[in-house]
């Protein structure tokens, strides 16, 4: 950044109100020792910018993860772009509404954490973004099938530097919950290819996560793995080989016994944590029919279902989105009863 009077913005990853330790939020420390580098080096206008996902409040987060101390240590302001305004941009072909906090930043460092996710397989940079839509726009995107909004997302907002949190993300869910100790941050320009080499680190080729190449597709990066270039900073033996993380895929039994049409991240993510629980006590397996959740079972009926958009399902847990325990008791007490 050449011009030290430019506002730069950092956006971490802040999806639920959930310690970095869980596996799910970015670790305050990493977002300290940017501001620290950046106060260090004359920067004097800078901003937090955030939103979790539907179903959690920023304010929730921002009390349980820290960033109260940071606001306060580095005198700088906090913008919870669930409140924000939203102007409409035009996306590369996709009209999107994007939170007005983004028309402030001149340069943005993305700070996101390297997990798993129980729709879109991995989150990391490109998926980070999300956080800078407002709560309605996180409801059309899951009805637009998420990929294809991501990926365009990406040519309305540029992502100038990128420091992942590999410190413990969760290799399964995105709400964290099984924390995978890594201890690392990687640091890239481009979040297509940082995106690709996440993905492949967590066994999945760049093509199986279909917003990475639609985002290459799109002119946003690169998503050929041969032209990375890695250069590894302090103890080698932490990083030095990344296929050694576990091949974590909790995920994929559970979800088969999901039929997901549309779902809002919240939702979805509550119930394969739950359903986890159910697997661990040995009532999974009573499951006598799919469980249904997401949007598109609005106004329809069904045996079982998840999320007031199933309301007129016989048997259905409420709540937008219903919490993870909630979807825990009331499917326990549905199994046994």
């Amino acid at each position: 950044i050449g011009d030290r009077d430019k506002m730069v913005g950092i956006k971490p990853n802040m999806v639920s109100a959930s310690d970095p330790s869980n596996g799910a939020t970015t670790h305050t420390e990493i977002i300290a020792g940017i501001l620290e580098y950046l106060k260090e080096n004359g920067f004097r206008k800078m901003m937090i910018l955030e939103g979790s996902w539907v179903g959690d409040r920023t304010s929730d987060v921002f009390e349980v993860c820290g960033y109260q101390q940071i606001c306060d240590d580095y005198d700088v302001e906090f913008h919870d772009t669930q409140k924000d305004k939203s102007f409409t941009k035009d996306c590369r072909g996709l009209e999107l509404k994007i939170c007005n906090s983004v028309k402030e930043v001149d340069f943005l460092i993305n700070v996101p954490v390297m997990k798993g996710h129980c729709q879109t397989k991995i989150t990391c940079a490109l998926k980070n973004m999300k956080g800078l839509i407002p709560n309605t726009e996180k409801r059309h995107f899951h009805s637009m099938g998420l990929h294809k909004p991501i990926a365009h997302l990406n040519t309305g907002i540029h992502q100038d530097f990128i420091v992942v949190d590999n410190i413990c993300g969760d290799l399964d869910f995105e709400d964290g919950g099984n924390p995978v100790v890594r201890n690392c941050i990687m640091a890239a320009a481009d979040p297509v290819l940082v995106d690709a080499h996440a993905a492949d680190l967590l066994y999945y080729r760049p093509e199986e996560i279909p917003y990475i190449k639609m985002a290459e597709e799109l002119g946003v990066g690169s998503a050929d793995l041969s032209r990375l270039q890695i250069r590894l900073i302090g103890e080698k033996s932490t990083v030095e080989d990344g296929k050694r993380l576990p091949e974590s895929r909790k995920v994929v039994e559970l979800k088969d016994a999901v039929e997901e049409v549309e779902s809002c991240s919240a939702c979805y993510g509550y119930l394969i944590p739950a359903l986890d629980m159910l697997k661990q006590e040995g009532l999974f397996e009573k499951l006598d029919c799919k469980i249904a959740v997401g949007q598109g079972y609005r106004g329809k009926s069904g045996k079982l279902g998840v999320g007031n958009c199933t309301c007129r399902f016989e048997h259905f847990v409420k709540g937008c989105p219903p919490t993870e325990i909630e979807i825990y008791e009331y499917l326990k007490k549905y199994l046994i009863q």
